[in-house]
């Protein structure tokens, strides 16, 4: 009983009314009424400046030292946010097209609830996915209905999926487009194409004669079908024509062209390409018509079905319209991961895919950066808050409330907050929020947003050229292996100039180990800081290279109490080996133990001599 009422929620939503201040509207898309909000928010999409999305997934880093550090470089980034990016699921998807108008944001929220339900019966989206508990009591609090989520949660497929399933599922599909017929046809070609046109005459001519035929004649009627090769494709006449090779589908194709009542439609079958073409005789011009549109309804109900939610993410795409985000890295790739394809190996090779998806991105960090430290503030809500004590940028929500009349509220409606509305639903607010950080930001740094009647943004301002697709916490090149240091003042630094050091016992504390590396070692507590990555390991910045060197050899030659430090070539190879620990200590002890049975390995390896047995030899000679 206590986990029904867990997952319903409902009561939950209840009690924090009494917290939460008036909300601003969103509209609730679940599959229930998915069909009838795709061509609402597509207007919206492609009559405002800017898109605005937030995600709600079942978890994220666990481990403190898995979370994007300053320590990291774009690709050790990269490679943390894609382990949990295939791991973890997105159960909300917050979608908020705006444009700026003076003071006022003009914005159109959307909050689609998504589940990674099996529509097709392929074994795809996904036959499991991780959640962490933290996550679902989180968004049990906030009311979320997890029942409602799983039963009426819109499906999806990603691109790399959907054509994966046309393979598997093997359904007709139409002949899209005309086959431009060769100029020069084969001997064999020219016969095979002569044969079809002999088989589909005498198969017409057979349907012809059968509907002549009188009741009597019932069974030659069918004989002759059955020799002809006839089949039905609904009510009307069809004729399965095998192909052997894909070559021969556009000869089939020009040879079906003859016939001007004959309708071709593919034939894909499972785990191969096209197998076979289908011709379908039709009784007129009308009927042909009709059967025609009849396949492209089927078509577009059989790809609204397969693509699911991500016609959403297509629209986004198409409109090319920048996407405003908070937590970039994680929720694009997120976000390429369930809608486009399986992330590739590389920083390099995501960014070149998304941008293929998503032009520009624009990460609220980057901005709220331009302004002083966000260090703390890790959620948008902080950082709308912190801006409204220090600084007066005045922005008013112009919220569209989906049919109803448009609702005006400002922002310090949401921090003052009094009492939520009884029919106002709470999910997906925070995307309203990435809108107003973005433009209340913007209006500080004196970044223009608003553009000519009629007119779509066609470049973004320098201010924010700067920040576009820029994925990962820091701004890093591709060559770039400089870490950022928080240290007081961020300063930048080299990965040659980081040691990582664990087996600390019990010494626990930055201050306590940095005291002890001052005792033990000689080490100027100028050249040097500590910074505890997570309860079982310190990384330690020297600032003088030759002081790095001399600790590094006075730990390994010491034995070190039970220390044992690595650079930062190790750590790399943690984050590429998937090792995902709870204690970054014992990935670096696994990592280190492979790489010595590795290293043992290979110098046996070199070391060995191969004896060939001459009579075991054969003498090409002798064949």
């Amino acid at each position: 009983m206590f986990f029904k009422r867990f997952l319903c929620s409902h009561t939950a939503a209840a009690r924090r009314r009494h917290h939460h201040g008036k909300q601003w509207s969103v509209k609730q898309v679940t599959n229930s009424n998915f069909s009838e909000a795709l061509p609402e928010i597509k207007a919206c999409i492609f009559n405002s400046d800017f898109v605005a999305v937030s995600l709600q997934k079942t978890g994220g880093h666990s481990a403190t030292w898995q979370r994007i550090l300053p320590i990291d470089t774009a690709e050790t980034a990269y490679m943390k946010v894609k382990d949990a990016a295939t791991r973890f699921q997105i159960l909300q998807f917050s979608v908020c097209p705006f444009s700026v108008k003076g003071s006022k944001v003009i914005a159109h929220p959307f909050n689609f609830h998504v589940f990674p339900r099996d529509e097709l019966k392929v074994g795809m989206p996904s036959y499991s996915f991780s959640c962490q508990s933290s996550y679902l009591t989180s968004m049990a609090r906030e009311g979320f209905d997890f029942n409602a989520c799983i039963y009426n949660g819109i499906s999806y497929l990603s691109k790399a999926q959907e054509s994966a399933a046309k393979i598997q599922t093997g359904n007709l599909s139409p002949v899209n487009g005309a086959v431009e017929p060769s100029s020069v046809y084969s001997v064999a070609d020219t016969i095979f194409m002569e044969r079809i046109e002999s088989r589909v005459k005498n198969w017409i001519r057979a349907c012809k004669d059968s509907n002549k035929t009188e009741v009597a004649d019932a069974l030659i009627s069918s004989l002759r079908k059955l020799v002809a090769g006839s089949e039905v494709f609904g009510s009307r006449p069809s004729l399965t024509i095998d192909v052997c090779s894909e070559r021969q589908v556009p000869l089939v194709i020009e040879a079906l062209k003859e016939f001007v009542d004959v309708v071709p439609l593919h034939v894909t079958a499972k785990g191969v390409g096209v197998q076979a073409v289908r011709a379908v005789l039709t009784s007129s011009k009308e009927d042909k018509t009709l059967l025609e549109k009849e396949i492209q309804d089927t078509e577009h109900e059989q790809r609204k079905l397969v693509r699911g939610f991500r016609e959403v993410i297509d629209l986004i795409s198409t409109s090319q319209r920048p996407v405003v985000v908070h937590n970039s890295l994680y929720d694009l790739a997120l976000i390429h991961s369930k809608f486009q394809a399986p992330l590739p190996s590389t920083m390099d090779e995501f960014k070149n895919s998304l941008l293929s998806l998503f032009p520009h991105t624009l990460d609220v960090n980057h901005l709220m950066k331009e302004i002083g430290p966000f260090d703390k503030m890790n959620n948008v809500q902080a950082a709308l808050s912190y801006l409204e004590r220090r600084f007066s940028a005045p922005i008013d929500m112009d919220i569209s409330n989906q049919g109803k009349k448009p609702t005006y509220l400002k922002h310090e409606a949401l921090v003052a907050s009094t009492e939520e509305p009884e029919n106002t639903n709470t999910h997906g607010h925070n995307v309203l929020r990435v809108c107003q950080l973005f433009v209340k930001l913007c209006s500080i740094l004196k970044i223009p947003l608003e553009f000519p009647e009629g007119e779509r943004i066609t470049q973004l301002a320098p201010s924010l050229q700067r920040t576009s697709n820029t994925f990962s916490s820091k701004v890093h090149t591709a060559d770039d292996d400089g870490v950022g240091i928080r240290s007081g003042n961020s300063e930048k630094v080299s990965t040659d100039n980081l040691v990582f050091l664990w087996g600390l016992k019990n010494r626990k504390s930055s201050r306590n180990l940095k005291n002890l590396i001052c005792d033990s070692y000689n080490v100027l507590s100028e050249e040097f800081d500590v910074r505890m990555l997570d309860r079982t390991c310190a990384v330690v910045v020297f600032w003088n290279a030759g002081v790095l060197d001399r600790f590094l050899g006075m730990v390994e030659g010491s034995g070190g109490e039970g220390l044992r430090c690595a650079r930062y070539n190790t750590y790399r190879r943690v984050c590429e080996s998937g090792l995902w620990k709870a204690d970054l200590a014992e990935c670096f002890d696994e990592t280190l133990d492979e790489s010595e049975t590795l290293s043992r390995t290979e110098a046996k390896l070199e070391e060995s001599v191969i004896y060939w047995n001459d009579d075991e030899m054969i003498n090409l000679d002798d064949l």
